[in-house]
């Protein structure tokens, strides 16, 4: 095999002019795919880390709870209770953690902004911590120092709130300020409270401009519920890949120890209200929810990308195949004198068809390995850069502030691989082609 390859290397040589125009056109379009690859994979996990850190656990147990069948409130009665049996039939768990939910209005003396509410137990929960870091006081304030105001810790005391930068922005605030909370209540009363800002956080993807955080005992003293309810247990796992399978054991068990489970629904826990609302039956039904599942309606970007990344790559193809045919037709063409000696010095068809095929992959693998590489190289420095994405349409499709490139080694293989074996099918034809020539007929061939 090696004296195939030693001659395919030399005819590659020999057409220096035709070998550098096709191995680049392979190498540039190997190198769009990986960026492109590596764009999409970089949404994906802005998307797991902004949802899992905000939003969602890995699995989530929630649940709507009515008194009469035309009302409901999304909550978790008997929490205590519920996450003892969540403990019980979960496997692969890394932490689990309680939450509550809410929806609210919060108030300042120059604006004004609808968001949601997140209780939190800010000593407990890890990924939290992990994710949401405190921001300079200088981008979030026209005067403000270069240094880091305000601390989490504080979420523990009462009435205190965490804000994100674009959220302190727009409501003209800093660590220290008041502002009003006001909330509807489940039984559909109004209730108001003065919150003191405790830290300002850097912004985390899109998700943390939808989210003020404060202690659980807070939002529970807001709504006034008991001990005993809490909005969601968030339950995240050693494996992600674990999520789907995870919750299907965990809601098996749930209704095996008599819990009623409703029919899982792939869509955020807000996005269900008037199903619930609508069916005739009274207490608890709980609702098993993966992340994917709470982030449901922003994913429509990744499949856009996905989409379009795709429609690129395949008119590439189509034009690089058309390329590689007509690059091997005419070495076919201008060495029909070689084969034809070649066939007549006892060479057969199938190391004729070996020859070219190895030129072709040879060139292939050569090219596609480097633009891969280089891909992958440019796709790390401009992740490394943290450009800023200055269009708020952009960041929206990027679901970060910040362009985020995700590289792996499987991706440089993988699309290595895949381009090789493409350029190998299209030299398949003009390679058989040439494997068929007659040696009387080749070696008489003139032009």
């Amino acid at each position: 095999m090696g004296i195939y390859v030693l001659i395919a290397y030399r005819n590659l040589v020999q057409a220096k002019r035709r070998t550098l125009l096709l191995g680049l056109a392979l190498a540039s379009v190997t190198m769009l795919l990986v960026m492109l690859l590596s764009w999409s994979s970089g949404v994906s996990e802005t998307m797991v880390r902004s949802a899992t850190a905000l939003s969602s656990g890995h699995v989530n147990v929630g649940g709507f709870y009515k008194s009469t069948p035309s009302d409901t409130a999304p909550l978790v009665v008997d929490v205590a209770e519920v996450r003892k049996a969540v403990e019980k039939h979960a496997n692969n768990v890394d932490y689990i953690v309680t939450r509550q939910r809410g929806w609210a209005r919060l108030v300042s003396d120059s604006g004004s902004i609808q968001t949601g509410i997140g209780g939190i137990d800010i000593s407990a929960d890890r990924r939290f911590l992990e994710v949401v870091q405190l921001s300079p006081e200088s981008e979030y304030l026209d005067d403000g120092r270069r240094q880091i105001v305000g601390d989490l810790d504080d979420l523990e005391k009462e009435n205190r709130v965490l804000l994100f930068v674009k959220q302190a922005k727009r409501l003209g605030v800093q660590v220290g300020d008041q502002l009003t909370v006001t909330i509807e209540t489940l039984t559909g009363r109004t209730n108001s409270v003065d919150v003191t800002v405790a830290a300002v956080a850097q912004d985390v993807g899109l998700l943390s401009g939808w989210n003020i955080y404060m202690s659980e005992k807070s939002v529970r003293k807001l709504y006034n519920l008991s001990d005993t309810a809490a909005g969601v247990i968030m339950v995240y796992l050693k494996d992600i890949s674990e999520t789907s399978q995870t919750m299907k054991t965990i809601g098996l068990g749930l209704e095996k120890d008599g819990y009623k489970v409703m029919e899982h629904d792939p869509n955020p826990f807000w996005a269900k209200f008037d199903t619930v609302i609508a069916q005739d039956w009274v207490g608890q039904k709980l609702d098993l929810t993966t992340w994917r599942d709470e982030v449901n309606f922003l994913t429509w970007i990744l499949r856009a990308i996905d989409s379009v990344s795709f429609l690129l790559i395949s008119i590439l193809v189509v034009i690089i195949s058309i390329g590689i045919m007509n690059a091997m037709w005419i070495s076919v063409r201008e060495r029909t004198n070689e084969i034809g000696t070649i066939r007549a010095l006892g060479m057969t068809k199938s190391r004729v068809l070996t020859l070219f095929m190895s030129e072709a992959l040879l060139l292939g693998f050569a090219s596609t390995f480097f633009g891969a590489t280089l891909g992958a190289i440019l796709a790390l420095g401009i992740d490394a850069l943290q450009l800023v994405v200055p269009s708020r349409a952009v960041q929206i499709m990027l679901m970060s502030d910040t362009l985020h490139l995700s590289v792996s080694i499987s991706t440089v293989i993988g699309s290595t691989i895949a381009f090789t074996i493409i350029v190998g099918l299209a030299a398949v034809w003009p390679a058989y082609r040439a494997s068929q020539l007659q040696p009387v007929t080749a070696i008489n061939h003139v032009g």
